[in-house]
């Protein structure tokens, strides 16, 4: 079937015949679209929507066949490439199932050497620029404390999130931003100490805020804009005793 979605991919990227749009893509154009559909397929699974999972997977695959169709063009790789590559770092991540359990070197010990092999020695290289905020602040802080550079406990990040929020509310406007990146920063470091996933924690968060509104909208009717603060706090309190 993968043979089925090359050739499709193939023909919409030829020359001559293929599609105008298609051609004229390149790894930077698409690489939003490849974002985007990873997080349409997180969505589907949060939905627990099976057929909708299984479209947005297809819409994902096809991100990754696209990306190898361009690099095959190039001379660089092509899909099956890709494939192998990552077949083997699985078999070699693994070694306690495709290899010898009693020599298997551990999985951080495997992944640090595979950062090694790519001629990076920071301990921060290789933490991806594209990742979102939230998850990018957490892998850079999980790499750090490799190194034992982290609190001990949770109270540290706790009592840096008073500091934080301290010096946000002394800041001038134009350091405001600033102080507020470093004030999410530590609640994303306090989250990671209490085995919290803050990103997951914040689309959760998201969910919630959205249903509430959509109860208290659908409460007021037409006349939701024109209540008073009050008046839409205790729909909002209505919607949330609801839940």
């Amino acid at each position: 079937m993968i043979e089925r979605l090359t050739t499709i991919m193939a023909r919409l990227r030829d020359p001559r015949h293929g599609c105008d749009w298609d051609r004229a893509q390149n790894f930077a154009s698409i690489a939003p679209y490849t974002i985007e559909e990873a997080y349409e397929v997180a969505d589907a699974i949060d939905r627990g929507d099976m057929d909708d999972l299984r479209d947005e997977l297809g819409d994902l695959l096809l991100q990754v066949v696209f990306h190898s169709r361009i690099a095959e063009e190039a001379g660089a790789f092509a899909l099956a490439d890709v494939i192998a590559a990552i077949s083997d770092k699985m078999e070699r991540r693994h070694p306690h199932i495709f290899g010898d359990a009693a020599a298997s070197p551990g999985w951080e010990h495997i992944k640090a050497e595979e950062r090694g092999n790519r001629d990076k020695s920071g301990a921060l290289d290789g933490v991806a620029l594209g990742l979102p905020a939230l998850l990018r602040a957490e892998k850079l802080q999980k790499r750090a404390a490799r190194t034992g550079f982290d609190w001990p406990d949770a109270s540290g990040p706790r009592a840096k999130i008073d500091e934080e929020l301290a010096e946000v509310e002394r800041a001038s406007p134009a350091d405001i931003e600033g102080e507020i990146g470093d004030l999410l920063f530590s609640v994303v470091n306090w989250a990671r100490h209490q085995g919290v996933d803050p990103e997951a924690a914040l689309r959760s968060a998201n969910a919630k805020f959205e249903r509430r509104f959509r109860a208290m909208e659908a409460e007021a009717g037409d006349d939701f804009a024109s209540l008073s603060l009050e008046q839409k706090e205790a729909l909002w309190l209505t919607a949330k005793s609801a839940e």
